[in-house]
């Protein structure tokens, strides 16, 4: 008996859904095939709702009408949840149409992976009796979803090895890994791979490479490719932009932006936020409302929410919070990246309340979820508070969502440890991390900097050498501050010659600031002085505030003045350089020259930083300021009484207050009240009355850590029995015994 002709409306489904454009009215069509293509027609039009009642209706046929292998790709490529999937495949199992029809087990590759079933995608994969290229393709592209990059590289190299050969989508689904492991060597691979089977000529294999080489901050290699591309679009423009501003080469940026308008390709969205990150990088107030301007003309700051976050993003990185805020205000919708972006704007603003603040309500009142982004924003904020429980609870939370193997998590999990006197749970969670980029070592290195294992970060370093991993600019950065802390002049003047001497790196202003920094506090303060005359580029502040710690800390008063002089006109505004030097003439009992510092200081209506000490106690973190307290502490007489009993016990074994270190012209009782009032000395009385005996101290104090309160924490240290850690501005103090880690060189 013949089929029935089509419906009239089963004809509009297939021409709309393009199956069979020109499908003849009073065609017969089988009634599998007729069922097939609906299913894959409202499979495609995202309709699974029509398409499983057909599925279960051929199901209840008779056999000559029962599934073949087309039926199932389209229905699990639709399924709506990780459940209907499953189901699919048991049916498809039943059936016993998974073995022959390599279509079908890789339509079911792609839905597990596409709802992060990994495990379940590898079983159906290894089960497959052949694989074709689209199979290797859809696990490939699957993991790579997934952020699976080790796997997937691993993956890419099994293909290999079995001699399948790639494709274009192959290639592109690989090179991003390459970036996300920041495996240089692997993109280079990739790139080889490319030439040989004859992809390098395709679009979306040369954009790919641009982006990850970009990334890299491989730029020759990313420039070398852009400019053998026989077509451009718009994707390739805005990748070589933004890789150029990610390398910081704004100027490149730049001109590659009207290279691109003259080429008659118009900006979209990314565009304009490579260019925004590129004005904030150079500091270009005036370009970044210019971009703002742009944006907002194409109506993009209120309807597209990627350009908020950038808006939000370059205002952060100007230094102009009020207005990121304010921008972030106006935005009608917000997800966890327009978060992630204020969170990280208020901490390059020196804002770690605020950026706790405000990821707290992101969880209570906005319902998001934090993401591998947030969590990267907000441990840096625990770290520098010293709130290493908070940063335990986010630790737990990263390994509960899976985000613990995440590498840029992982460098941030190093470094809440480190700056919480957790040293050696830095290096375990270091030894358990993935290490092919140079992020993991830099952290470790500064961390074991700044506590004074100088020799220890010097052995990380030619591990990472003999690992094959190239230092960046950073790595030297955590270097020659390791060297500086540990007084190791000659290694860091050896490893400041091979930064550019054997890796090609251009040192930058904040490597000759560790160079002056390291000179002075080693004495040398005449050749920091001639080493600054010989910079190639013109010394900022960091350089001239490294001098002029060095002249307070040897009592170099005028060339202190030299190095003041040059601040002032560099950094007016910042209040920390004019204390520095009121304290130097302080120091030496000039107290004229206190005065004038003091009076430039009220002439620009400067606000000096307050001193403060905190320490976390029963997961509240307590802030003590020195001298009065705006509000004393509940605990205020306590804290009192307990310092005049350690003053007491000090004075008995030795403790002889140093009072060139109170920088008012007082009488004697006055200046031993006001060391005695010294914010760390505050938190290390309320630790010890709140915590049981011999329980570790754990102190962060925001500014140095004056001579007097150091030498008398050693006292404290020896008549207490315990070990007390204290964070500085400049590093770690691990008092234990009377005795100090820094060996009093800090």
């Amino acid at each position: 008996m013949p089929a029935p002709a089509l419906p009239r409306g089963v004809q509009a489904v297939l021409v709309t859904s393009g199956q069979l454009r020109n499908l003849d009215p009073q065609l017969q069509v089988p009634p599998l095939l007729l069922a097939n293509t609906l299913i894959a027609a409202f499979s495609r039009a995202a309709l699974p709702r029509l398409a499983l009642p057909l599925l279960r209706h051929i199901l209840r046929r008779a056999h000559p009408f029962r599934p073949d292998a087309f039926t199932f790709p389209p229905l699990v490529r639709a399924a709506p949840g990780h459940a209907s999937a499953a189901q699919l495949h048991a049916c498809a199992l039943r059936l016993g149409l998974l073995r022959p029809c390599v279509f079908a087990s890789g339509s079911l590759v792609h839905a597990y992976l596409r709802f992060g079933r990994v495990s379940e995608a590898y079983r159906v994969f290894d089960e497959m009796p052949e694989r074709d290229l689209p199979a290797w393709n859809a696990m490939l592209s699957g993991l790579c979803r997934n952020a699976r990059a080790a796997e997937a590289v691993r993956l890419f190299g099994r293909m290999a090895g079995e001699g399948v050969a790639g494709d274009t989508v192959t290639v592109s689904s690989v090179l991003p890994m390459c970036a996300l492991l920041g495996d240089w060597v692997l993109a280079l691979v990739m790139h080889v791979y490319a030439v040989k089977h004859g992809l390098d000529k395709e679009l979306f294999v040369c954009n790919a490479m641009v982006d990850v080489y970009g990334k890299l901050g491989m730029l020759d290699e990313a420039r070398r490719v852009f400019d053998g591309m026989e077509r451009r679009d718009l994707v390739t423009w805005n990748s070589i932009i933004s890789g150029y501003e990610q390398g910081g080469q704004v100027a490149a940026a730049v001109k590659m932006l009207r290279g691109m308008r003259d080429s008659g390709i118009s900006p979209d969205v990314l565009t304009l936020v490579s260019l925004a990150s590129a004005v904030a990088q150079c500091g270009d107030e005036r370009g970044g409302k210019s971009v703002h301007c742009h944006v907002t003309r194409r109506g993009w700051d209120v309807g597209d929410i990627i350009a908020g976050n950038a808006m939000v993003d370059m205002y952060a990185k100007l230094s102009k919070i009020e207005a990121a805020q304010r921008m972030f205000d106006i935005m009608p919708v917000r997800d966890a990246v327009s978060w992630n972006t204020l969170i990280t704007g208020y901490m390059q603003n020196g804002l770690a309340n605020e950026a706790i603040e405000a990821y707290s309500h992101m969880q209570k009142h906005e319902g998001l979820k934090p993401i591998q982004g947030t969590i990267v924003s907000v441990l840096p904020a625990y770290s520098q508070l010293g709130a290493l429980q908070q940063g335990m609870r986010m630790h737990a939370l990263s390994v509960k969502t899976g985000f613990n193997l995440d590498v840029y998590v992982g460098t941030c999990m190093v470094d809440l440890y480190a700056k919480c006197g957790k040293l050696a749970d830095a290096m375990l969670f270091f030894e358990k991390m993935h290490k092919r980029s140079t992020g993991p070592w830099n952290a470790i290195m500064a961390g074991l900097g700044v506590h004074g294992h100088a020799d220890k970060a010097l052995s990380v370093f030619s591990r990472m050498q003999h690992e094959g991993i190239n230092p960046d600019h950073v790595t030297f950065v955590s270097l020659l501050a390791a060297c500086s802390h540990a007084g190791l002049v000659d290694q860091g003047r050896s490893f400041f010659d091979m930064m550019h001497i054997t890796y090609g790196i251009i040192p930058i202003a904040k490597h000759y600031a560790c160079m002056v920094d390291m000179l002075g506090r080693a004495g040398q303060l005449q050749e920091a002085f001639d080493f600054i005359h010989s910079m190639p580029i013109k010394p900022d502040p960091a350089v001239w505030g490294a001098l002029l710690g060095a002249c307070r800390i040897h009592g170099n008063v005028e060339m202190g003045k030299v190095a003041s002089q040059n601040l002032f006109e560099l950094d007016p505004e910042n209040v920390g350089y004019y204390v520095l030097m009121s304290n130097m003439y302080a120091k030496v009992g000039k107290w004229d020259g206190v005065d004038e510092v003091r009076s430039l200081v009220r002439h620009q209506n400067l606000q000096k930083t307050p001193g403060w000490s905190s320490i976390e106690v029963k997961r509240s973190v307590n802030v003590f300021y020195s001298g009065n307290q705006t509000e004393p502490h509940p605990q205020h007489e306590e804290i009192q009484a307990e310092l005049q009993n350690l003053l007491a016990k000090m004075r008995t074994i030795g403790y002889v207050p140093d009072y060139s270190f109170v920088l008012q012209d007082v009488e004697e009782d006055e200046k031993q009240h006001i060391l005695n009032n010294h914010s760390e000395r505050l938190a290390i009385a309320f630790g010890i009355i709140n915590t049981p005996s011999g329980t570790p101290l754990h102190i962060y104090k925001n500014l140095r850590v004056c001579g007097d309160c150091h030498n008398a924490t050693k006292y404290i240290s020896k008549i207490t029995d315990r070990e007390i850690i204290v964070r500085d501005s400049n590093r770690f103090h691990h008092f234990k015994h009377g005795h100090c880690s820094c060996g009093d060189f800090w």
